[in-house]
Formats: structure tokens, sequence, C-alpha cells
């Protein structure tokens, strides 16, 4: 349900972009560090909108890794303090004591 409402607030800020787009057909002047442009304001901000959602999109995009990575490596971590507590407790089974409690605090630490 929020995915819809997600969709449905983005279509309606591009529907409100696209109208203040439309009624703003005007010829503007645009400096550039190399020289000077005429545009209709239109493609000004249509230009604008598009390029802070690629910059937007890729930070997001850069945040999303970072956090696969992240998560890949706990992942890990938790293979193998997993893999660590079985063979210990195999261990104690031969031992005769099955009761062996194993405490491991690793996890509650910051991985930072």
């Amino acid at each position: 349900m929020r995915g819809q409402w997600n969709i449905i607030l983005g279509l309606l800020v591009a529907i409100i972009i696209a109208i203040f787009a439309v009624i703003n057909v005007d010829a503007v002047r645009v400096n550039y560090l190399f020289g000077v442009a005429e545009w209709p304001l239109i493609l000004v901000i249509l230009g604008s909108v598009f390029m802070g959602a690629i910059v937007a999109g890729a930070l997001g995009m850069v945040k999303i890794y970072r956090l696969q990575a992240e998560l890949k490596k706990l992942k890990t971590l938790k293979g193998h303090q997993e893999a660590a507590a079985t063979s210990k407790h195999d261990v104690d089974t031969v031992d005769g004591d099955e009761n062996t409690v194993i405490n491991d605090t690793t996890l509650d630490q910051d991985p930072k």
C-alpha cells in the first residue's frame, strides 16, 4: 500500500511540475561559462527537474550499495559465528556435556 501512495504522490508532483513548466514558455537568457544562449523557460525548468532527479537517484543508489555491502558483511560474520558455535557444541557433546550455553556477545557490538 505504501508503494502505491509513493507512485500517486510522484505522479501528482510530476503533473504540478509539468503544468508549471507549460505556463512558463517565455524565452530566457542562460549564461554558461563559455557563452550565452536563449532557451524556452519550459526547457530550463524541465532540465533542472531532470538533473535534480538524476543527482537524487545517484545518491540513493550509492546509499543502497553501501547498505547491501554492510548486509553481506554481517551475514558472512553471522555464518562464521554460527559455524564456530556449531563446532563448539559438537566438541561439548563429545565431552558428554550437552547443557553447555554458548555466550556470544559479538553480535551486540556495533560493526563500525
